[in-house]
């Protein structure tokens, strides 16, 4: 019994330890200014010249140069998570697809670097957007974030010490999230969602167990986790 209490302990104090970040709040997927900036890294290959040109002819179409700074540094830091364990990075697969792909894989991917960007919003899909799919309830309620919400800020102090209008502010900008990725419907019903070939397999060239972010069946689980097996086979 010890040994079990001084093992949820240690569970505890490192959950604690790993502090979530939310300034998600700054906005939505940027599904268009994304793909702008993703095209010019393709271009450029190069996150400095990226940023000098987007200011300089202010690309992202922002009023303020203030409100273009903090939308691309938002928008850069997320589109950095998708370029990571590639074999030859200056491929930057994942990039190309959401620069080449259809309108619903370049949704997906945005809602996949979204998710490598902010825990929060990584365990939120994987515990209660996934979940709840699988279990065929599928609406997901305001109250299904607050009690996620609540768990968390049991083993968080960042997100207990967080103002109420703040975390008012992060469900929103999550819901309108899910809707933008077209897993929400506007009832917030949960849409089936179908991953193309070619998107399971930059997940699952990356990291494999990121496919749980998004509500699909074991089958597609198994799909991506076989995959990268059988890379690493052929390796």
């Amino acid at each position: 019994m010890r040994g079990m209490q001084r093992t949820s302990r240690l569970i505890g104090m490192k959950m604690a330890s790993e502090k979530y970040s939310m300034s998600f709040t700054t906005g939505s997927l940027f599904h268009q200014e994304s793909i702008t900036v993703a095209e010019l890294f393709l271009k450029l290959q190069d996150w400095r010249a990226v940023r000098e040109a987007v200011l300089a002819d202010n690309l992202l179409q922002f009023k303020t140069v203030n409100t273009q700074k903090r939308v691309y540094r938002e928008i850069t830091s997320r589109l950095k998570t998708l370029c990571v364990s590639e074999a030859l990075p200056m491929e930057n697969r994942a990039l190309k697809l959401l620069v080449q792909g259809t309108v619903q894989e370049q949704k997906q991917i945005l809602w996949l670097a979204v998710c490598r960007r902010y825990r929060f919003i990584a365990e939120f899909a994987r515990d209660v957007l996934r979940e709840r799919y699988l279990n065929f309830q599928r609406v997901i309620a305001h109250e299904d974030f607050d009690i996620f919400f609540n768990h968390k800020a049991d083993w968080h102090d960042e997100l207990d010490r967080i103002a109420n209008a703040t975390r008012v502010k992060a469900r929103q900008i999550l819901f309108k999230m899910l809707k933008e990725a077209d897993f929400l419907a506007f009832d917030n019903v949960i849409n089936p969602t179908l991953l193309s070939a070619r998107l399971i397999e930059v997940i699952a060239s990356q990291r494999k167990d990121d496919i749980l972010f998004f509500p699909v069946s074991p089958v597609d689980v198994r799909l991506a986790r076989s995959r990268l097996t059988d890379r690493y086979v052929g390796a």
